[in-house]
Parts: structure tokens; sequence; C-alpha cells
């Protein structure tokens, strides 16, 4: 089994996939635009072979070069866990004759516009939208759909240039802010809590699924800077209560035509029990979702993914026996991290509940809040109670505290 994968170090989580589909036996032949000797030892270990390129985002570049490299070579899969790549991954299978998804498909996981036009034929619950690549579109659209409106990019993954807007004022100046964007999805806004659709799936059947709640909404975590973003995957996610999500899920997966691999939706449950869905990536989640996953059920979806992938078996059991969640610290003031507070105590109470502790330490400089959901680190923490997960992820919401100056 040879297996292209596209950007095998980047972002960092692509390490352990590229583990994965070796540890599952194939030879993972990487692509990317770092050069090879400032590849991660865990990665070159686990690489058969590896082609630079110059901008792995240039696609008819990329697709040239790696023909002229494989050729007399024979391949079995191409693969992409990062958003940016998977419409390059879906057309080097088209050019090579491999199995996968192809270009159109993709294009409905990856275009938000044309991924709603498709659902909405499917006979399912999107929000009112329309896609606009100017100002004057946009102000149409906001003026047939009204206020509050979503904006953000065609293209966007993780919230980024995503805008919640409530009045003109507000939409005159967010304006200038989307002008680096080339094309915006004018959204609904629609009232109710957020949560995940995760799956792992053969042939467009979940082999593995989750769901996780976001505390709070990506949106507002997105605007307010003092908030502690939290995601809690949710052990008991067969509840009647969330069962119209699971429900509208797989209908989607159906109506865009998944294949193998990972998939990210979110969706939006209303007070009145409605499930609307949101969107979707024909990729796993980022900030550790993955991670979150494991935890939950104590397995390696890293490797599951990859066997999924080459050989269409999932082995790991799917038993959910925590609630895991991620909380994202953000430090107070500006800089290089002073100090931390609080810390100890939280670890004290959650004991053995706690999983991971990856906060920034002192000396080391703040992250941009606006271009990453990782912050200044995070902790982690499961419990099989919900309400006990939650109550401990709220502690170290509120009571961990990082500066800055």
């Amino acid at each position: 089994m040879r297996v292209v994968f596209l950007a095998p170090a980047y972002p960092p989580e692509m390490i352990q996939y590229t583990r994965g589909l070796a540890e599952v036996g194939a030879e993972v032949y990487g692509v990317g635009d770092q050069p090879q000797s400032s590849l991660p030892a865990q990665v070159k270990q686990h690489l058969h072979d590896y082609l630079q390129v110059p901008r792995i985002m240039d696609e008819d570049d990329v697709i040239a070069r790696v023909t002229a490299w494989l050729r007399g070579r024979n391949i079995d899969r191409v693969l992409a866990n990062w958003e940016v790549l998977v419409q390059l991954a879906a057309r080097l299978r088209e050019r090579f004759g491999v199995p996968g998804m192809t270009p159109d498909v993709v294009r409905g996981f990856r275009d938000k516009e044309l991924m709603k036009e498709r659902l909405r034929t499917a006979g399912l619950r999107v929000p009112r939208s329309r896609r606009a690549s100017t100002e004057a579109a946009v102000r149409a659209a906001v003026e047939e759909i009204g206020y509050p409106i979503i904006l953000k990019p065609i293209a966007g993954a993780g919230s980024a240039d995503t805008y919640c807007i409530r009045d003109a004022a507000g939409l005159e100046e967010t304006l200038p802010k989307l002008r680096s964007v080339p094309e915006v999805s004018c959204e609904e806004y629609v009232e109710g809590e957020e949560f995940t659709f995760d799956t792992v799936c053969i042939a467009g059947k979940p082999a593995y699924e989750n769901i996780c709640q976001y505390l709070p909404k990506p949106i507002e975590a997105r605007s307010l800077e003092w908030v502690s973003p939290i995601v809690i995957t949710v052990r008991d996610m067969y509840q009647a209560r969330l069962q119209p999500g699971i429900e509208l899920g797989r209908k989607v997966l159906t109506a865009l035509q998944m294949g193998d691999g990972f998939t990210h939706m979110e969706w939006f449950l209303t007070p009145r029990g409605e499930a609307i869905f949101g969107e979707i990536g024909c990729r796993p989640g980022g900030a550790h979702l993955v991670d979150q996953m494991n935890y939950t059920s104590d397995i390696d979806l890293f490797r599951e993914w990859a066997r999924v992938v080459c050989w269409n078996k999932f082995e790991a059991p799917v038993e959910r026996k925590y609630n895991t969640a991620i909380i994202f610290k953000r430090a107070q003031g500006h800089g290089r991290i002073t100090r931390i507070e609080g810390l100890g105590d939280w670890l004290r109470e959650a004991r053995q509940w706690a999983v991971e502790e990856r906060l920034l330490r002192p000396g080391t400089q703040r992250r941009n809040w606006k271009q990453t959901l990782l912050s200044d680190g995070h902790l982690m923490v499961r419990h099989p109670d919900w309400d006990e997960a939650k109550r401990l992820s709220f502690a170290a919401a509120t009571g961990i505290r990082l500066y800055a100056g």
C-alpha cells in the first residue's frame, strides 16, 4: 500500500496521522514545502520518501512536480487531513486514477454555499444564506436575510474571519476587515446551542461517531478575549435530546457523498429541539479534537483513520467511557507570560481526571488569540459523569489565570 500524504508534518497533528499510516503497513510518500532536513525525527522515521515543493498550496505546480517525482511508480492512495489541501488531494487522485472522493465531491465540503445548496436539494434544514464577492452583494444579502447575520469565508475553517453582525453600524465596521477575503458566505444567525458531529467513515457510513458541545459558541469565543473556550465530548451522545443532530449528520454524509475518512460537522440545537446544519469538512477537527476523542474512548484514532483509508477496516472499540473537555486559556495583558495563578489548586482538585496540561510557561511570548484557538495553551480533563466534567472545566476556565506584560 503506497500512500501519498500531503503535509506530513504541518499542522503538527499531521505527524500523528503519518505515524498511523506507517503503523498499519503503508509506505508513506510525504509531500510538503518544508525542507526534508527540518522535518521532525518522529516524521522522518515513518516516511518512505519525501518531496519538497516550493509552495504546497500552488495546486498546478504541486501536481506537475508530484507527477514527475512518481514517474514509474504506482501509488494506491492520495490523502490530506489539512483543510486547505483536501481539494489538491482530490485532484491528484483524479490525475493518478486512484480510489477516493473526486474533486467535485470534495468541493461540496469546501465551498460553504455549494455545500448548503446540495443539502437544501436533499431536503435538509440549513441556514438561509447567500454568497457575495463585493460589499454591494453583502449589503444586498443582509437586506434579504436580516440581522443578526454571520459573515464568513466561503472556504474558511476554524471560525477565522468569521463575524456576527447585529446592526448596520456593525456591518460598516466589519466590511473593511473582509477585503482580503475573495468571497464570503452571508448566513442566517441561528439561536441555540452549538455541537459537533464527528465521524470516521467507511464508504460514507460512520465506523466511529462523536459529539462535542461548544461552551460558548465559537462565534462568541472568537469575539471575547476574556473567555476561556471549552469544548466537551459528550459520553452519552445517543441521548434523545441529541438524536436529531445525529440523524441530520448521517443524512448530510449521504447527501454530500462522503467516502472514507474523517469528517467534522457543526450543528445547532434550537430551543425548540430542532437540529440545524452549520457546516462540514471532509477532514478531522483541529485544536486537539482527535486527542479528545481518543481520551473519550481510550483508543488511537490516528491509527484507526489510517486503517480505514488504507484497508477499509476499523478495529478499535467504540465504547464511550468519558466526557472529555479541553479548556483553552488566554493570558491577560500583552507581551510575554509573567505568571500563572490557580493551576496547582485546580490540578489538586481534578486529581486523576486531569489528562493534559500544556499552558505556556513564564517567559514565553503570548500567542495572537485572534489567529489561533490554541491561544496560550490548554488543559484537558475527563470524567465519566457529565456534570462533574463540566464543573471541572468551568473551574479551570474561571480559576486559572495567566498574566502577560
